[in-house]
């Protein structure tokens, strides 16, 4: 009975520290279907301002 009350013991004073790995390698698997689930949130560049400098420079080029 004394060898398998420390192996209980050895067993239960492990437990948490396993646990603790445990979910530390879980959390990256267990975010990714997380993350893309959620499609509302699109990250994009800003819009272009058209400044029209670019069809300023033609006119001028072509009257010179």
């Amino acid at each position: 009975m004394n060898r398998l009350a420390a192996t209980a013991m050895n067993i239960l004073r492990l437990l948490p520290r396993a646990t603790l790995i445990l979910m530390l390698l879980a959390a990256p698997v267990l975010a990714v279907p997380v993350m893309r689930a959620d499609t509302g949130h699109t990250i994009e560049a800003p819009a272009h301002k058209n400044t029209s400098v670019g069809f300023v420079l033609l006119i001028s080029l072509q009257r010179g």
